[in-house]
């Protein structure tokens, strides 16, 4: 998953992004509207953490030009240093998705941000699964056929992407852009050794079908079917 963060206090952004980094989300930060917008409106985020209180320009006049001009629906989590009731509902109104007070606990944070972030198109919730491979998003927990998988970060991150989006081819491009943060130096091969990776902890040790499908010349999908060849070979025993 991952995340922009906009916030001008330094500290506190970086807090953020560490704090979000140790728990395996991809985060970029920008330290004021300006270019919060500019990173919004041109990469690809899961969720925005967005301050009320931005020089250049404002969260609200962001949060706006995202939804208006730029069609963009990414879930929006605006932090405030005020507390009073208009300003919630000025946020809110911009098109803000949820509204966190400062100062707050990390761990609210947190939650918010999953809260946000289990509401994708299609309705999934903390268990994501395809075949007999699960993916636990609150406590990091990886199973297929009962048995636990450890796996690094950036492997669970990239896991959870392909499992968000079952079923649709998913290019290199996009897995570099929701798995790594922008400032990652990352190649379309390191997509490859990532995916080895995985394929060698939740395909290899256990019995077909495999769930990591590479589509030649478009990327890489996870699904749990029998290729038609060899469905029509097992009926035709």
């Amino acid at each position: 998953m991952r995340v922009l963060v906009v916030e001008d206090e330094h500290k506190i952004a970086n807090s953020i992004k560490k704090g979000l980094e140790q728990e395996s989300y991809a985060v970029d930060a920008a330290y004021d509207g300006t270019d919060g917008f500019d990173l919004a409106a041109v990469e690809e985020y899961d969720c925005i953490i967005l301050d009320l209180m931005l020089p250049g320009m404002d969260g609200v006049e962001v949060c706006k030009k995202l939804r208006q001009e730029e069609q963009i629906h990414t879930p929006i989590l605006m932090l405030t240093a005020k507390g009073q009731l208009n300003d919630r509902v000025e946020g809110l109104n911009a098109g803000a998705d949820d509204y966190l007070v400062k100062p707050f606990a990390f761990a609210e944070l947190l939650a918010r941000i999953k809260a946000l972030t289990r509401r994708p198109k299609n309705g999934l919730g903390t268990t994501l699964t395809v075949g007999d491979l699960s993916l636990n998003t609150l406590n990091f927990e990886v199973k297929r056929s009962g048995k636990q998988i450890q796996l690094s970060k950036k492997e669970f991150s990239l896991l959870e992407y392909l499992l968000r989006n079952t079923g649709k081819i998913i290019t290199k491009n996009q897995i570099i852009n929701h798995v790594w943060d922008y400032d990652a130096d990352v190649l379309p091969n390191t997509v490859e050794v990532y995916i080895g990776y995985l394929r060698d902890k939740i395909d290899k040790p256990f019995k077909e079908p495999s769930l990591i499908k590479t589509v030649r010349g478009f990327g890489y999908k996870i699904e749990n079917k029998i290729p038609i060849l060899r469905k029509l070979k097992i009926e035709d025993k």
